[in-house]
């Protein structure tokens, strides 16, 4: 008991965080529809001991799409999901009672030519790649195309080659003229040759591309599991913009980069705050998410507001808890 005692003193007095016992720690699965920088503070969270330190032994797997993910928290499979917005919103109109409770990131997307491709005209009669041909980041490749004046699929081709790092492969061997990649494999891009058409910010400045959904009965029946997890994500996002060069080197590691081009990453995500500082979703930019799932779906009537999605409540009460307000 006393050596127990002396190594939580030690760890306060290091800043390190306190990891409950294995066996005493809630199990909390979690999945994430891919393994990008735009999650950072899901994997921080995860390998640097900030679940720990709330208690929660949280496993983390990756889907590789968010319909696998949405499916997985529709089986109870996993408490929470991190995924493109799309998803949980498909799902709660289709009647599933989900809620998203956290934000993920803004989007930092850029679509990216090859060597003969420098503008959207450019694109007429080009295959692009993209993650998926019908979720995510394609309906947001289709709706910045059509406001360029492009037309899916009269004037290009879609084709689904992976996320940014398959998209990246495929576009360096010459199988898509161009793809939509996310900060920092853009900037990897542009080092290989290829050229920046546009940035999806140009058209949409204030686009919500993802959060952290659970289902809203599980959420009611353990909010107090809820607000640990997002108090671990909270403490993460904060260590990524106060431990900068600790924050570099790791993320460098986990996510197979170098550190050059994850200090790029990092930077581009905080100085144009990517994250919000207390992962609160803004209704703004989810509104505009909405908008272009209602037009990519068909959807019919007057359009949901982003409350209809979102319950706050959590990620407020983690705030609270924290002291940072």
């Amino acid at each position: 008991m006393k050596l127990n005692v002396l190594g939580a003193l030690l760890a306060l007095l290091l800043g390190l965080p306190l990891c409950a016992p294995a066996g005493e720690r809630f199990s909390f699965p979690v999945a994430a529809s891919s393994k990008v920088l735009g999650y950072a503070p899901l994997w921080a969270a995860d390998k640097k001991g900030f679940f720990s330190r709330e208690g929660l032994d949280v496993q983390v797997v990756v889907t590789r799409g968010t319909s696998p993910c949405m499916q997985a928290l529709v089986a109870d499979s996993i408490h929470a999901a991190l995924s493109a917005n799309d998803g949980p919103i498909g799902l709660i109109e289709k009647g599933v009672d989900l809620a998203m409770v956290a934000g993920g990131s803004k989007t930092t997307h850029m679509i990216m030519g090859g060597k003969n491709m420098k503008t959207f005209e450019d694109l007429r009669g080009a295959t692009i790649g993209s993650s998926t041909l019908t979720s995510g980041t394609a309906f947001l490749l289709r709706r910045v195309l059509k406001a360029k004046g492009l037309e899916y699929p009269k004037d290009y081709t879609l084709v689904s080659v992976g996320g940014s790092g398959p998209s990246l492969m495929a576009l360096g061997s010459g199988k898509i003229d161009a793809s939509i990649l996310a900060v920092p494999l853009n900037f990897k891009a542009q080092q290989m040759g290829f050229n920046l058409i546009g940035k999806v910010t140009d058209v949409f400045p204030n686009y919500l591309l993802s959060s952290f959904s659970v289902r809203r009965d599980w959420a009611a029946a353990h909010p107090k599991e809820v607000v640990q997890f997002l108090k671990g994500l909270l403490r993460a996002r904060r260590w990524l913009e106060e431990n900068q060069a600790d924050a570099i080197s790791f993320l460098a590691e986990d996510l197979k980069m170098t550190p050059a081009l994850a200090r790029q990453g990092l930077d581009y995500y905080l100085e144009h705050r990517a994250w919000d500082p207390e992962l609160r979703i803004d209704l703004e930019g989810l509104q505009t998410v909405i908008e272009v799932y209602a037009e990519q779906a068909g959807m019919a009537g007057p359009l949901p507001t982003p409350r209809k999605y979102v319950d706050s409540t959590y990620v407020t009460e983690a705030v609270k808890e924290l002291g940072w307000r």
